[in-house]
């Protein structure tokens, strides 16, 4: 199967790469993110943007506070979705599947990585709880720092990674007079089934 002239591969995963790939080498904004959506306790959507910071063969990583609210949606409802927009190139990559939390080594490699500054966030923000001002926070960054001054920071045990397994995601090319390109691919048995969609 094709999309205009780029030939469709049969694993949505590395087809997903090449047009991450792409977005990069045309200078997208922010290419690695992707709103992420899941269901709330009162039974609602709730979405929001994160910055998916892996993609390998058995999904798609991201890592956030474990006590925010999102993480919350996840421990109730482990099904959601993840959507990429690079609209300069007029594309959009629809994924769903389960989630569950990364392993603490690739939770602890990645923390290691950041920039102090994150790190410190991190352990200074309590992630979706109700704050009385902008100088609490502050206060508390400045108390991790003296705190972590001139040592390793460690991960909080409240941090870290989760990953997005696909059980469904679905590329769409932008063409003109509306007729998009769309195409499906779905895990049935282990394998990848593709369809192509009416856009």
């Amino acid at each position: 199967m094709s999309v205009g002239n780029n030939q469709i591969l049969g694993d949505p995963i590395q087809q997903f790469k090449i047009w991450y790939t792409e977005a990069i080498e045309v200078r997208v904004h922010e290419p690695d993110a992707a709103v992420v959506s899941s269901i709330n306790d009162d039974g609602f959507p709730s979405s929001r943007f994160v910055l998916v910071r892996k993609i390998d063969n058995e999904g798609f990583l991201f890592f956030t506070n474990y006590n925010s609210d999102k993480a919350t949606s996840f421990a109730q409802t482990p099904k959601v979705s993840l959507t990429f927009g690079w609209l300069p190139l007029q594309r959009q990559v629809r994924i769903q599947g389960t989630i569950e939390k990364a392993t603490r080594e690739e939770s602890d490699e990645y923390f290691s990585g950041r920039p102090r500054g994150h790190q410190i966030g991190a352990w200074a923000s309590p992630q979706s709880q109700i704050i009385n001002d902008r100088k609490m926070l502050l206060k508390k960054y400045e108390e991790i720092t003296n705190q972590f001054e001139g040592k390793e920071i460690p991960r909080p045990e409240n941090w870290g990674g989760y990953r997005v397994t696909p059980t469904v995601i679905e590329f769409w090319q932008g063409k003109p007079d509306r007729l998009h390109d769309r195409f499906r691919y779905r895990r049935i048995n282990g394998d990848w089934d593709i369809q192509r969609l009416a856009p």
